[in-house]
């Protein structure tokens, strides 16, 4: 006999169906946070190879600052750092402020500029973390509650057979296979995009320095 998921699914209890329902809304939810974040996560750590080759370049800031600032352009990652920090020096410096107060708040923005990266990199991972860590227990589950159902459903029968509780059975465990096909690539993208994060993090963390090393030495050569 062919084994049919739709055929098992219609078969089903109302609870089984409702926990497989749940755990296809899961999956596809989470295939959603994958796609994007993969988009997002790619687009970064392009931006941030560009970026940084003009930062190093012959370009200088100022000419940098004005091409982050064009419109239509979106800057991510470094560049909001680096915007961040050359607008707070340039506005302190007109000012004829004392250097470690400037480059104290400099800091301090690229710090918080720097935390909010951070929340753009890591936005909906948690999502994904949930449906790896809970949808294999709500299949298990649905599993549970349909292997009652006919075991109960054997307590009316003449005589006890394996084809009259195989049926149950396989609808049951269903639930678990596709709990299962919701969590495994939506732990797998998880552990992957915190990976993708935390290296972009240690490489913006890495500019910043770089940047108040150079912010730093400007402002006590003219000093």
């Amino acid at each position: 006999m062919e084994l049919s998921i739709i055929e098992l699914f219609l078969n089903a209890s109302v609870v089984v169906k409702a926990v497989i329902i749940i755990l296809i809304a899961a999956s596809i939810f989470s295939w959603m946070i994958i796609f994007e974040r993969w988009v997002y996560l790619n687009k970064s750590k392009e931006e941030i190879l560009v970026f940084e080759e003009n930062f190093w370049s012959d370009i200088g800031v100022e000419s940098l600052l004005e091409k982050s600032q064009e419109e239509g352009h979106e800057a991510i990652g470094a560049e909001c750092i680096f915007q961040a920090g050359y607008l707070d020096f340039k506005r302190l410096t007109s000012q004829k402020l004392d250097p470690e107060v400037v480059m104290e708040s400099v800091l301090r923005n690229m710090r918080v500029t720097l935390s909010r990266e951070q929340v753009l990199l890591e936005k909906n991972l948690p999502y994904l973390a949930t449906i790896a860590s809970v949808s294999p227990y709500v299949g298990l589950f649905g599993t549970v509650w349909g292997i009652m159902n006919s075991f109960r459903g054997l307590a009316g029968a003449s005589q006890a057979t394996l084809s009259a509780v195989a049926p149950g059975i396989s609808e049951a465990l269903v639930a678990t296979a596709i709990g299962l096909f919701a969590a495994i690539p939506a732990l797998v993208a998880y552990n992957k995009f915190i990976s993708d994060s935390d290296t972009l993090l240690s490489n913006f963390e890495g500019f910043m320095e770089e940047f108040s090393a150079v912010l730093h030495r400007e402002i006590h050569s003219t000093k």
